[in-house]
Parts: C-alpha cells; structure tokens; sequence
C-alpha cells in the first residue's frame, strides 16, 4: 500500500509542490482517520480493476485496506494475504518478510507482487522455489503507480493468460 498507492519519500526538488491531494468524496472524519488516504488517485481503481487478474491485497493494512482504500479507489472487497506473526516468521536469509508468505499464498499459479521494497535477492529465490510465472513488479515509493508501472502490468498479465 505505502509506497505503490500511497507515494512518499520524494524531495521539495522532485515535487516542488508537494504530493498532490485527491478527493474522492469521502466523508472528512475519514481522511481524518487515514490523512494520507487524499495521495492515492481514485483514478487508479478503475485501472486497477482493469488489469486481466484478480486483485489482492497484500499488505499490512490486512482487512483495513478492504474498509478504507477499496471505497476510496472503488474497489469491491478483496481477498486479503494474510501474514504469520513476526515471532512465526522463522530465518528470513535475506528475503523480504512477505516473500514466502506471497508463495504460499499463489500455491504455484501465476502472479504478480506489485512492491517497493522487493530486491533481487526475492526475485532469485522466487525463481528457485516457484513453479509458476511471476512477475515482481517495483513501484519507485517516491511517484507511487505511474502510467508506466500500469502498461508493463498489463502487458505481463496479457502475455501469462491461460
């Protein structure tokens, strides 16, 4: 979510002005609750919903993206990862937290993992461990989704169908 929907991180040089701020009708008391909910563009749901796949959030958000980010961007609830307790979680070698657990969750089918913190060190170990295709997909956090990240998404997904 941080990162891909919510873009953070950027200097006053690479955005003079600031992030830009979104309106998606939603009632003030609940951009109070999330005050960096007004980053997301609402555009990105129906280009989202778009994409020739099943959504899923994975996310520390958990069911929370479901309450607050589905209805801003106009998404149905969505299928939600979820992850082991950080005492669960056992050696990590190297990879990010939600390597495995994203593995476990595609048991073998095609995906994509839409991230900004993923290395190649997750890609490598992926690509040993999982049968089917996958596409780890980094989001710079500064720009969050760009008009890019959606076409290379698109192209992927329609050249992995079936």
């Amino acid at each position: 979510m941080d990162g891909p929907l919510v873009p953070f991180g950027a200097t006053r040089e690479e955005l003079p002005d600031g992030y830009p701020s979104h309106d998606s009708g939603r009632a003030p008391s609940e951009v109070e609750a999330h005050p960096l909910i007004t980053r997301i563009n609402p555009e990105y749901g129906p280009r989202l919903r778009a994409l020739p796949c099943e959504l899923v959030w994975a996310t520390t958000w958990m069911d929370d993206a479901n309450d607050c980010i589905a209805p801003w961007l106009g998404l149905p609830s969505l299928p939600v990862v979820n992850w082991p307790d950080a005492s669960d979680d056992g050696p990590r070698d190297g990879l990010h937290w939600k390597t495995r657990p994203l593995l476990d969750w595609a048991a073998g089918r095609a995906f994509v993992w839409i991230d900004d913190e993923m290395t190649d060190r997750d890609r490598a170990w992926i690509t040993a461990h999982h049968p089917g295709q996958a596409l780890l997909h980094h989001v710079d956090p500064r720009y969050g989704l760009t008009d890019h990240d959606f076409a290379a998404l698109d192209q992927w997904l329609q050249s992995h169908q079936g």
